[in-house]
Protein backbone atom coordinates (compact mmCIF):
# COMPACT_ATOMS: atom_id res chain seq x y z
CA UNK A 1 0.00 0.00 0.00
CA UNK A 2 1.29 2.95 -0.91
CA UNK A 3 2.16 5.51 2.34
CA UNK A 4 0.56 8.72 3.08
CA UNK A 5 3.79 10.26 3.32
CA UNK A 6 6.99 9.45 1.79
CA UNK A 7 10.39 11.78 2.91
CA UNK A 8 12.95 10.93 0.81
CA UNK A 9 16.50 11.94 1.12
CA UNK A 10 15.66 15.27 2.25
CA UNK A 11 19.11 17.39 2.83
CA UNK A 12 19.31 20.46 3.78
CA UNK A 13 22.09 23.09 4.81
CA UNK A 14 22.19 26.47 5.88
CA UNK A 15 25.88 27.95 5.19
CA UNK A 16 28.31 25.06 6.17
CA UNK A 17 25.93 23.59 8.51
CA UNK A 18 23.65 20.62 7.42
CA UNK A 19 20.10 20.75 9.48
CA UNK A 20 18.59 18.08 7.76
CA UNK A 21 20.86 15.39 6.73
CA UNK A 22 19.60 12.43 4.41
CA UNK A 23 16.37 12.10 6.24
CA UNK A 24 14.25 9.22 4.96
CA UNK A 25 10.52 7.97 6.72
CA UNK A 26 6.91 6.70 5.68
CA UNK A 27 3.99 7.72 7.11
CA UNK A 28 1.36 5.33 6.82
CA UNK A 29 -2.78 5.44 6.63
CA UNK A 30 -4.07 6.07 10.30
CA UNK A 31 -0.98 6.28 11.89
CA UNK A 32 0.09 8.81 14.26
CA UNK A 33 3.48 9.63 13.98
CA UNK A 34 5.92 11.41 16.49
CA UNK A 35 8.97 13.51 15.19
CA UNK A 36 10.90 14.51 18.75
CA UNK A 37 14.66 15.56 19.17
CA UNK A 38 16.80 17.92 21.07
CA UNK A 39 17.10 22.10 20.42
CA UNK A 40 18.62 21.87 16.77
CA UNK A 41 18.05 18.93 16.19
CA UNK A 42 16.30 19.64 12.72
CA UNK A 43 12.40 18.77 13.43
CA UNK A 44 11.51 22.34 12.55
CA UNK A 45 13.72 22.23 9.56
CA UNK A 46 12.55 19.22 8.56
CA UNK A 47 9.01 19.98 9.06
CA UNK A 48 9.00 23.30 6.74
CA UNK A 49 10.99 20.90 3.94
CA UNK A 50 7.97 18.86 4.10
CA UNK A 51 5.15 21.87 4.23
CA UNK A 52 6.70 23.76 1.22
CA UNK A 53 8.40 26.21 3.47
CA UNK A 54 11.51 25.89 3.13
CA UNK A 55 13.43 24.43 -0.26
CA UNK A 56 15.23 21.45 0.71
CA UNK A 57 19.17 21.28 -1.28
CA UNK A 58 17.84 17.31 -1.94
CA UNK A 59 15.46 14.78 -1.43
CA UNK A 60 11.67 14.60 -2.53
CA UNK A 61 8.33 14.55 -0.97
CA UNK A 62 5.52 12.55 -1.51
CA UNK A 63 1.96 12.59 -0.37
CA UNK A 64 -0.14 9.33 -1.38
CA UNK A 65 2.39 8.82 -3.96
CA UNK A 66 2.53 12.55 -5.78
CA UNK A 67 5.45 14.79 -5.68
CA UNK A 68 4.59 17.99 -3.47
CA UNK A 69 8.09 19.32 -3.10
CA UNK A 70 7.84 23.12 -3.58
CA UNK A 71 4.40 23.01 -3.17
CA UNK A 72 2.92 26.35 -1.18
CA UNK A 73 0.84 25.80 2.02
CA UNK A 74 -2.54 26.57 0.21
CA UNK A 75 -2.25 23.68 -2.80
CA UNK A 76 -0.78 21.34 -0.17
CA UNK A 77 -4.12 21.96 1.72
CA UNK A 78 -5.88 21.91 -0.93
CA UNK A 79 -4.54 18.41 -1.89
CA UNK A 80 -5.74 17.15 1.84
CA UNK A 81 -3.31 17.80 4.01
CA UNK A 82 -4.00 20.08 6.95
CA UNK A 83 -1.53 21.80 9.49
CA UNK A 84 -1.68 23.61 12.74
CA UNK A 85 1.29 25.97 13.58
CA UNK A 86 3.74 26.70 16.73
CA UNK A 87 2.37 29.89 16.67
CA UNK A 88 -1.02 30.45 16.53
CA UNK A 89 -3.19 31.42 13.12
CA UNK A 90 -6.53 32.06 14.21
CA UNK A 91 -8.10 35.53 13.37
CA UNK A 92 -8.18 37.15 16.81
CA UNK A 93 -11.11 39.87 15.42
CA UNK A 94 -13.19 37.30 14.59
CA UNK A 95 -15.81 34.33 16.41
CA UNK A 96 -14.96 31.31 16.61
CA UNK A 97 -17.57 30.54 14.02
CA UNK A 98 -16.36 32.67 10.99
CA UNK A 99 -12.74 31.84 11.71
CA UNK A 100 -13.17 27.92 11.00
CA UNK A 101 -16.11 28.83 8.67
CA UNK A 102 -12.94 30.91 7.06
CA UNK A 103 -10.55 27.90 7.12
CA UNK A 104 -12.87 26.36 4.70
CA UNK A 105 -14.63 28.83 2.09
CA UNK A 106 -11.04 28.32 -0.53
CA UNK A 107 -11.86 24.41 -0.92
CA UNK A 108 -15.30 24.96 -2.29
CA UNK A 109 -16.08 26.15 -5.66
CA UNK A 110 -14.62 28.96 -7.57
CA UNK A 111 -13.50 32.64 -6.04
CA UNK A 112 -16.67 33.83 -8.34
CA UNK A 113 -18.75 31.05 -7.03
CA UNK A 114 -17.98 32.35 -3.68
CA UNK A 115 -18.88 35.49 -4.39
CA UNK A 116 -21.76 35.15 -5.93
CA UNK A 117 -22.62 32.81 -3.09
CA UNK A 118 -23.83 32.50 0.15
CA UNK A 119 -21.98 34.47 2.72
CA UNK A 120 -20.39 31.18 4.73
CA UNK A 121 -19.94 29.23 1.31
CA UNK A 122 -22.88 26.80 2.63
CA UNK A 123 -20.24 25.43 5.48
CA UNK A 124 -21.80 26.44 8.53
CA UNK A 125 -23.07 23.20 9.58
CA UNK A 126 -19.59 21.53 8.81
CA UNK A 127 -17.98 23.94 11.19
CA UNK A 128 -20.92 23.76 13.64
CA UNK A 129 -19.74 19.73 13.23
CA UNK A 130 -16.21 20.37 14.29
CA UNK A 131 -17.24 22.83 17.13
CA UNK A 132 -18.99 20.32 18.59
CA UNK A 133 -16.39 18.00 18.35
CA UNK A 134 -13.76 19.76 19.83
CA UNK A 135 -16.36 21.15 22.57
CA UNK A 136 -16.09 24.77 21.73
CA UNK A 137 -19.91 24.92 21.50
CA UNK A 138 -19.88 27.82 23.99
CA UNK A 139 -17.37 29.58 22.82
CA UNK A 140 -18.64 29.29 19.37
CA UNK A 141 -19.40 33.49 19.08
CA UNK A 142 -16.47 34.56 21.06
CA UNK A 143 -13.89 36.41 19.35
CA UNK A 144 -10.81 33.99 18.98
CA UNK A 145 -8.39 36.82 20.84
CA UNK A 146 -10.81 36.22 23.93
CA UNK A 147 -10.40 33.30 24.43
CA UNK A 148 -7.54 31.55 26.70
CA UNK A 149 -4.39 30.45 25.03
CA UNK A 150 -5.87 26.40 25.61
CA UNK A 151 -8.97 27.58 23.94
CA UNK A 152 -7.55 29.02 20.75
CA UNK A 153 -5.33 26.13 20.95
CA UNK A 154 -8.51 24.31 20.35
CA UNK A 155 -9.94 26.35 17.54
CA UNK A 156 -6.41 26.07 15.97
CA UNK A 157 -6.83 22.61 15.47
CA UNK A 158 -10.80 23.27 14.46
CA UNK A 159 -9.15 25.39 11.38
CA UNK A 160 -7.14 22.41 10.69
CA UNK A 161 -9.79 19.82 10.63
CA UNK A 162 -12.01 22.15 8.16
CA UNK A 163 -11.41 20.73 5.07
CA UNK A 164 -11.34 17.31 6.57
CA UNK A 165 -7.61 16.54 5.66
CA UNK A 166 -6.09 13.06 5.36
CA UNK A 167 -2.90 14.18 6.92
CA UNK A 168 -2.47 16.30 9.62
CA UNK A 169 0.61 17.77 10.38
CA UNK A 170 0.75 19.23 14.59
CA UNK A 171 3.22 21.67 15.12
CA UNK A 172 3.90 21.54 18.97
CA UNK A 173 0.45 21.24 19.84
CA UNK A 174 1.49 20.72 23.60
CA UNK A 175 3.27 24.11 23.95
CA UNK A 176 1.88 26.56 26.60
CA UNK A 177 -1.34 24.37 27.38
CA UNK A 178 -2.10 24.18 31.00
CA UNK A 179 -2.79 20.18 31.44
CA UNK A 180 -6.65 20.15 32.03
CA UNK A 181 -6.75 21.79 28.56
CA UNK A 182 -3.74 19.31 27.25
CA UNK A 183 -5.78 16.20 28.04
CA UNK A 184 -8.91 17.47 26.52
CA UNK A 185 -6.80 17.95 23.59
CA UNK A 186 -5.00 14.51 23.23
CA UNK A 187 -8.28 12.86 23.88
CA UNK A 188 -10.18 14.74 20.56
CA UNK A 189 -7.11 13.59 18.61
CA UNK A 190 -7.52 10.23 19.34
CA UNK A 191 -10.88 10.30 19.08
CA UNK A 192 -10.80 12.01 15.47
CA UNK A 193 -7.38 9.63 14.17
CA UNK A 194 -9.95 6.94 15.19
CA UNK A 195 -13.33 7.99 13.86
CA UNK A 196 -12.18 9.13 10.99
CA UNK A 197 -8.67 7.59 9.71
CA UNK A 198 -6.78 10.72 9.72
CA UNK A 199 -2.63 10.12 9.59
CA UNK A 200 -1.21 12.54 11.47
CA UNK A 201 2.63 13.55 11.78
CA UNK A 202 3.48 15.61 15.85
CA UNK A 203 6.54 17.79 16.34
CA UNK A 204 6.72 18.15 19.89
CA UNK A 205 8.53 18.93 23.12
CA UNK A 206 6.04 17.67 25.60
CA UNK A 207 7.86 13.71 25.69
CA UNK A 208 5.01 13.02 27.89
CA UNK A 209 2.22 14.20 25.34
CA UNK A 210 3.84 12.71 22.56
CA UNK A 211 5.11 9.52 23.88
CA UNK A 212 0.94 8.55 25.26
CA UNK A 213 -0.26 9.96 21.94
CA UNK A 214 2.12 8.51 19.46
CA UNK A 215 1.87 4.69 17.76
CA UNK A 216 5.55 5.65 16.48
CA UNK A 217 7.74 7.33 17.32
CA UNK A 218 11.60 9.13 14.94
CA UNK A 219 14.09 10.27 17.28
CA UNK A 220 16.36 12.98 15.43
CA UNK A 221 19.83 14.51 16.73
CA UNK A 222 22.26 16.66 14.62
CA UNK A 223 19.96 16.57 11.77
CA UNK A 224 19.89 12.68 11.10
CA UNK A 225 17.69 10.14 12.43
CA UNK A 226 19.03 8.28 15.66
CA UNK A 227 15.90 6.35 16.43
CA UNK A 228 12.50 4.83 15.26
CA UNK A 229 10.12 2.34 16.67
CA UNK A 230 7.03 2.47 19.29
CA UNK A 231 6.94 4.63 22.32
CA UNK A 232 8.37 2.02 24.74
CA UNK A 233 11.34 1.41 22.47
CA UNK A 234 12.63 4.69 22.10
CA UNK A 235 12.91 5.28 25.83
CA UNK A 236 14.58 2.85 26.61
CA UNK A 237 17.06 3.33 23.61
CA UNK A 238 20.50 5.05 25.17
CA UNK A 239 21.12 7.10 21.78
CA UNK A 240 17.77 8.96 22.74
CA UNK A 241 18.53 8.75 26.74
CA UNK A 242 22.15 10.62 25.13
CA UNK A 243 20.93 12.70 23.00
CA UNK A 244 18.67 14.56 25.80
CA UNK A 245 20.82 14.11 28.50
CA UNK A 246 23.50 16.05 26.28
CA UNK A 247 20.70 18.98 25.46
Amino acid sequence: MTPVLSVRNISKSFGAIKAVNNVSFDVHDGEVLGLIGPNGSGKSTLFNCILGQSTPNSGEVLFKGDSVAGKEAHELNKRGIGRTFQQLSVFPQMSVIDNIIMAGQEHHGTMLSRLMGAPDAGLTEEAEQLISFFRLDHLRDQMAGSLSYGQQKLVDAAVAFMSGPGLVLLDEPAGGVNLTMLEHLKERLQTYNREHGSTFVVIEHNMEFVMSLCSRIIVLAEGVIIAEGSPDEVKSNQRVIDAYLGD
